[in-house]
This record gives structure tokens, sequence and C-alpha cells, in this order.
């Protein structure tokens, strides 16, 4: 778990803010333009563009420049660690749950048995 705990900080922080995890939301379905991106959320530009460089420098999107607008473009990639982590962390829980099942089936069968 220690391999991804550096990796996993920034990738539970840019997720727990509501207004990242719309950004990556919308970017789900598609690329979109800085403005497409800002225009639902009720704050300045300069707030806003605060969200974009930690997702892009968190890795979770990146940017490129077409003209004058920014477009904004999700990295699937990004999701990899995620689902490192919480596949071993459902395989320790699996684990745990299923000593849990044959203690009580043990203690049953012996509560049973007298």
């Amino acid at each position: 778990m220690a391999q991804y705990s550096t990796q996993l900080d920034g990738v539970f922080q840019a997720l727990a803010d509501p207004t990242r995890r719309a950004v990556l939301g919308r970017l789900g379905a598609g690329s979109a333009s800085i403005g497409e991106l800002a225009a639902p959320f009720d704050m300045a530009l300069p707030s806003f563009m605060k969200h974009i460089r930690y997702l892009q420098n968190t890795g979770w999107i990146t940017t490129r420049k077409t003209g004058r607008v920014r477009i904004c473009t999700l990295v699937p990639k990004s999701f990899d660690d995620i689902e490192a982590w919480l596949s071993e962390q459902r395989r320790i829980w699996e684990a745990r749950t299923d000593r849990l099942e044959h203690f009580v089936t043990t203690t049953q069968d012996k509560e049973a048995s007298k």
C-alpha cells in the first residue's frame, strides 16, 4: 500500500473537491474548452483555473492550446492507480470477511454439536 500513498494522496485530493469531480465527469463525455467547463460554475475564471491546474498537475487531465482556446482532455490511465488500490483493498477485505465467515460457521458447528 505504501507504493501508492504519494500518488493516491493527489488522486483523492483531486476527487475531494466537487468542482474537480464535476469537471472530470464532464470530460468523461469528451474533451472540452476551459470556457465550456467553467460555464456551470459560479466562480471567477482565475479560481476555476486553479482547479484545472490541480487536475493537470495530478495527471487527471491534459490541456492543449488550439488558437486562443485551451482544450482539456481526460487521461484515462490516471484511473489505473485508483483501480489498483481499490482492487488491493477489495482483496484484503474479502479475505477478512472470508475468515469471519469461517469463524462464525465453525463456532455454530461447535455449538450445534454440544
